[in-house]
């Protein structure tokens, strides 16, 4: 698959606007880089009952996925709340209803910590993250 940056960036803003939305955040909260790595940065609008006075932020990468940690000063080390395990590119619903929970005082009960992947091939990195925004229909 052609390995277009325009093309992965595209898709990239697409998704990380679509789990904006499952988890009730502007767009403005968001930002996505494609350069050495593919991350992006959701600021969270909630807080935690565990960590109160702080704000909490969702980061991902294409290598682990999803991870709700608390913002930190640039001389803290960061601090991870939890890690969304499965799929590296999740629905944004899950990634909704993943927040929701860690939020909530229910805590992070059956979410897990996946374990370290390879970056997907930079095209099919795109196609994943369109198909998250823009489903597959499925012909009869």
């Amino acid at each position: 698959m052609h390995e277009d940056p325009l093309v992965l960036r595209r898709a990239l803003v697409g998704y990380v606007r679509a789990v904006a939305e499952a988890v009730d955040v502007s767009v403005e909260g968001t930002s996505c880089e494609v350069a050495d790595t593919v991350t992006a940065y959701v600021a969270l609008s909630r807080r935690s009952p565990r960590y109160p006075g702080r704000d909490l932020m969702l980061l991902w990468n294409s290598r682990q996925g999803w991870t709700l940690s608390v913002e930190t000063r640039p001389a803290e080390p960061p601090l991870v709340v939890a890690r969304l395990g499965g799929d590296v590119v999740p629905e944004p619903a899950l990634v909704g209803r993943f927040v929701a929970q860690v939020v909530s005082a229910s805590g992070n009960a059956g979410w897990t910590t996946p374990p370290s992947r390879a970056a997907a091939d930079r095209g099919e990195l795109a196609a994943q993250l369109e198909r998250r925004v823009r489903p597959v229909v499925r012909r009869s």
